[in-house]
């Protein structure tokens, strides 16, 4: 794959997304930048660099403004639908679309625990599929989909697999890193408590008292996302289809 100035990797909330940025940021040869599309559609604007953008597609003016001096990292979530986007050809052109899903029934027990107000769309796995979609139509090929499941099972060769599809040298490296908080993640702070604690990729087992198994209102829920899911998952990267690179 031809090196891009931008890797975004678009994930559903509570996927491990943010412990997946956690360890591009200890790699430092990138600049990562923390949910820049969602933090504008929340409060109305987003600066990079003392340049406030007030719209999605400004806000890609300045980002790939900066990727040009240094390649960057972008997480983002799909909390919210980002549709101007989707018709900017830049967004295919000059961006590595890459993608992590987790199951629905994971991800809306954990996403209920710490919203019970939660909307069904909030969850975002059909605006995921929305932009998984958009990226194979304009490229013709399927992008890369990492599922949370396989990354914690197995991080070192799953995450070999990412680097060695999106152009990256791999590092074992930042598959460690020690317990901190991030001034990016302070504004949404309670959603990041596990990975400012941890130190790698560890696979946490929280047992939530309402769960889709016991809360037909979150089974519903879980439901409506899951045949989105099982579309990406059937596309989700296996650790063999890239050989050992640690250059």
């Amino acid at each position: 794959m031809t090196a891009s100035p931008v890797i975004t990797l678009w994930a559903v909330p509570r996927s491990r997304s943010t412990a997946f940025e956690r360890m591009m940021v200890e790699r430092k040869d990138l600049e990562v930048v923390h949910e820049p599309f969602s933090y504008l559609c929340a409060s109305g604007e987003f600066i990079v660099d003392s340049v406030r953008a007030v719209s999605l597609t400004g806000l890609l003016d300045l980002l790939l403004a900066k990727a040009a001096r240094r390649r960057m990292f972008i997480k983002e979530t799909t909390d919210y639908s980002y549709e101007p986007l989707l018709s900017d050809p830049r967004l295919y052109r000059r961006m590595t679309n890459t993608f992590l899903i987790r199951r629905p029934e994971d991800v809306v027990a954990s996403y209920y625990s710490l919203k019970p107000e939660m909307e069904r769309d909030e969850v975002g796995f059909d605006r995921l599929y929305g932009i998984f979609r958009a990226v194979m139509a304009a490229t013709g090929e399927p992008p890369v989909v990492v599922d949370a499941d396989d990354l914690m099972r197995d991080p070192q060769a799953m995450v070999q697999a990412y680097c060695h599809r999106v152009g990256l040298g791999f590092m074992p490296e930042p598959l460690r890193w020690g317990p901190s908080d991030r001034p990016e993640w302070r504004l949404t702070q309670r959603w990041h408590r596990d990975v400012t604690a941890s130190t790698g990729f560890v696979d946490y087992r929280h047992t939530y008292p309402v769960r889709p198994d016991n809360n037909t209102w979150l089974a519903e829920v879980a439901s409506y996302h899951r045949p989105f899911y099982e579309e990406m998952y059937a596309f989700r990267l296996a650790a063999a289809q890239t050989p050992v690179d640690t250059a």
